[in-house]
């Protein structure tokens, strides 16, 4: 209880002080760039959130770690922990989130301030938009991470995986980095407040070139990149299944193709 009592004044205070400092490099014009406040915020307030919660991240393999180089990261998501923990380890990236979290006071203006896209999941149209937007950020040179199940899960299973990323990542041609969390579900479970001491593992795995693909080539890439996670997932951690279907899974319409520039 006072572990969690900790954490959730950690959060009120650091997304305080942090976001309100990156609100008032904005307002007064402060350049972006390698080693800004914008880089240095997001940080700072995971490292505080963290501490503060108990936690300690652990990285496993870094072939996709390089900063500054266009990159797409589709990581599995199962917990809130997840967002803190992947500022932890990687460089400097935008995140593609769902618009509810844009209306987090202070906290939605500060994480678009420093690369936050927000999409619209019950407009897509607008969801598309958002992701020819970030095809373009990626493609001079910003990495993005996106969590291709939507929400979070209550387990490990991977759940189906939303097209709209994939057809990010071949817009953009960037190579995907297939990432694994496990550990975060121990911190904080989705639907309790609480959190927890714990250690949470990250995996980057091998990156999956998207040169020469097509909008056409969308589901192949993301059933070979949720395949890899789930081998990840059955051989280091034992999760039995690894692939699930969704609850009210069904078949949606495709995404429009991306238009030529």
């Amino acid at each position: 209880m006072f572990r969690t009592a900790l954490t959730f004044v950690a959060l009120l205070i650091g997304t305080l002080v942090f976001g309100s400092t990156v609100l008032i490099a904005q307002l007064f014009g402060v350049q972006e760039g390698p080693g800004s406040i914008y880089e240095k915020c997001p940080r700072w307030w995971a490292w505080w959130l963290l501490r503060a919660a108990g936690v300690k991240v652990v990285l496993h393999g870094n072939d996709g770690l390089v900063a500054g180089a266009p990159r797409v990261y589709i990581a599995n998501h199962v917990s809130w922990f997840d967002i803190p923990s992947m500022i932890e380890v990687l460089p400097h990236y935008g995140f593609v989130a769902k618009r509810e979290l844009e209306k987090i006071p202070i906290f939605g203006a500060a994480a678009r301030g420093v690369g936050v896209i927000y999409i619209d999941r019950e407009n897509r149209k607008a969801a598309f938009g958002a992701y020819e937007d970030a095809a373009k950020k990626i493609q001079q040179g910003n990495p993005v991470l996106v969590y291709p199940e939507g929400t979070r899960g209550s387990s490990y299973a991977l759940r189906p995986f939303k097209k709209g990323p994939f057809v990010l990542a071949i817009a953009s041609q960037a190579p995907v980095v297939p990432v694994v969390i496990h550990g975060t579900i121990e911190v904080n479970p989705r639907d309790e407040f609480r959190a927890s001491p714990g250690t949470v593992h990250v995996h980057l795995l091998e990156p999956i070139a998207t040169t020469g693909l097509t909008y056409n080539d969308r589901n192949v890439l993301a059933d070979r990149v949720r395949e890899r996670m789930a081998v990840c997932l059955r051989e280091v951690y034992g999760v039995e299944p690894a692939l699930v279907s969704g609850e009210r899974e069904r078949r949606a319409e495709p995404l429009p193709a991306p238009t030529s520039s």
